[in-house]
Formats: C-alpha cells, structure tokens, sequence
C-alpha cells in the first residue's frame, strides 16, 4: 500500500504537553483563523466536535464543500479514506486528520492487491465501488459510488452488463434487491458497526415503542432493512426524521448523528437500535472515537497528521470520482455518503 499519512515529526507536541486549563475550543479557534483552515466533521464524531465544525456532514458532501472555500488547510475529522477524498478533490490545500490510526473496517477489508487480483478475475464486470475504501481501491475502480447513489447509479448501467460491487456485501444486497440485477458480484466486506444491531433485540424495542417508526442504514444486515420504515444514507437519514411525522425515531445507524437530529428536531425522542444484549450503545464506531478536541488542535499546531498522495494515484482515483458525479447530476453535492 501506497504510504499516505505523514505523522508528525520529532519535537511535534504531543496530548501530555497540554495545559489541563487549556480552553480546547478557543485555541482551537485562534488556530483555525491563523492557519486559514476549514474544519470538517462527520455525523458519527462527538458531538463537541461537530459543534466546534465549520461544516458537518458526510463524507464526499465534505470534502466537495471544503474544495469550495478558500481555505488552505482542511482538517477532516473522520476516518482515514475521508482525508484522502479531501486530498483527491484538493490537491492544492493540506489536508490534516487528528488521528492518523483513524481507520474502516470496510476499507481494512478490501485492499488494493486483493482487489485487482478480483478485478482481474471478472474482466467483463464494471466495478462499482463504495466510497468507503482507499485511494488505491478507487483506482482501480471505473466508478465510486455512495449509499445515496449507488441504486441510481446501478439502474444506468445496461442489464446486460454484470457488476461488481465492493466492499460492502449489505449495500450491494440492498441495491441488487431493490433493482433487481442478478448479475452482481459483492465482495464480502462488513461494517463492523452495522454488525452489531440485532434483529431479535430490534423487534422487542419496536413492541415497546409501537409508533416509533426505524430509519437503517443500508450497510446494515438484510433482517435489520426488514423491519425499518425507511432506509438511506446518513443524511437521507436526517432528512427524513427532520420531515417524517412521528415523535419517536430508532435509529439503525451510528448513534452520533442523532446529536444532529436532536438540533433539526428537538422535540422529538430518537433511540438507538440494540445489539445483541439489548444495550443500545454497540454501535459507537471505535475509529471515529479516537479523533478527540485534543487531537484536533495538536493537528493544527503540528501540521500533521497530513494526508498525501502520489499526483498519478491522486490522478487515477479522482477518475471514477468524476464518474460517480457525472451521473448522480446536482444532487450529488447534498446527498452522498
């Protein structure tokens, strides 16, 4: 694998170097305006993070909005591929992440030799690729798609075409159900966060919150899909319990982007779907958590960890971007994952 990450050098200050009395998010601030840096944060951060954030949001929607500002530092507190797409759309400007292990299990599960040897293997399929991968994975890719596009995206391609879909087996099982293309291949990566809801624990919660209407995530297990009333993206998510009638949601996804759905819609009371013990807490993303305010300000004090790539990978992966743009039309800008 391509390296990607520069961490910081020696004499860089580390988290035990802090004042305790440090004000976190004022020195942040001051760091922001002097460095001139735009600060991104996904819905599955703290949401102490997300409201320190000049935007907030998914991941490509992000790295399309930080592309738009003038800024010439972004610091995406996310996961590690989110940084490379902010680098992919920004060649120009440093890109930075708090935590450089930062990482997907989607991405871990699919790496860039094993895919081209699959690739190699299927010479007549198109491969369509979750965003949710590396910069090398989109290389090799002839088009990215995300969990808001990728049915559309699917539906224009010919049926005669077969497909394969990487790295997420429940994204494609979903899009192959909902579009009815028996000619799919899907590479057997998993989420471990949308693992870990369990059916059974799912449907006693619903028997006790009988109007409660579920909104998942389509990473998540067909018999978890089953019982939702609606399934999308994370901001398709937000969009439709800020819009839906109801005063109780269960949400089947990361539970930090109910700290949105609380803002968008105060009165109303959201639930995060259960795991296997009936604990509602399963599905805190480890590797979003290991960005913290700590993290975040000694990246800006340190310039690192930053993101590079390779001009000629950078080159290559942005093409199946491209793509996946082309065809999802204005929308894409608001709706991807």
């Amino acid at each position: 694998m391509t390296e990607t990450i520069i961490l910081p050098g020696a004499g860089a200050r580390v988290e035990a170097d802090l004042d305790p009395t440090l004000d976190l998010e004022a020195a942040i601030d001051q760091l922001r305006e002097r460095r001139n840096a735009v600060i991104l944060a996904h819905y599955y951060q703290d949401g102490e993070i997300q409201d320190i954030a000049d935007f907030v949001g998914d991941s490509l929607d992000l790295s399309r909005k930080a592309a738009a500002t003038d800024a010439d530092v972004i610091v995406f507190c996310g996961v590690r591929f989110m940084g490379e797409v902010a680098k992919i759309l920004s060649p120009d400007k440093t890109v930075l992440i708090p935590d450089a292990e930062a990482g997907c299990s989607l991405e871990d599960s699919c790496q860039a030799a094993d895919f081209k040897r699959w690739r190699d293997g299927h010479p007549d399929h198109v491969a369509l690729t979750y965003i949710n991968c590396s910069a090398e994975v989109k290389a090799l890719s002839d088009i990215i798609v995300t969990s808001s596009n990728a049915e559309a995206i699917v539906r224009q391609i010919p049926e005669t075409r077969p497909i394969l879909f990487a790295p997420d087996r429940h994204l494609g099982a979903f899009v192959k159900r909902r579009t009815g293309r028996d000619n799919m291949v899907l590479w057997p990566g998993t989420c471990i966060i949308h693992e870990q809801f369990s059916e059974r624990e799912l449907v006693k919660l619903k028997v006790r919150h009988p109007a409660a209407r579920v909104a998942a995530h389509p990473e998540c297990p067909e018999p978890i899909l089953a019982q939702a009333d609606y399934v999308g993206s994370t901001r398709m998510l937000l969009d439709y319990v800020t819009r839906t009638e109801g005063d109780e949601f269960i949400i089947a996804t990361e539970p930090h982007i109910i700290h949105q759905m609380q803002r968008a819609a105060p009165g109303k009371t959201f639930i995060s779907a259960p795991g296997a013990d009936g604990r509602c807490d399963c599905a805190n993303c480890p590797h979003m958590a290991r960005n913290t305010l700590e993290k975040l300000y000694l990246a800006l004090l340190n310039d690192a960890p930053a993101v590079v790539l390779p001009e000629e990978l950078r080159r290559r992966a942005l093409t199946p971007l491209r793509r996946m743009l082309e065809m999802s039309g204005p929308a894409a800008s608001t709706r991807a994952a």
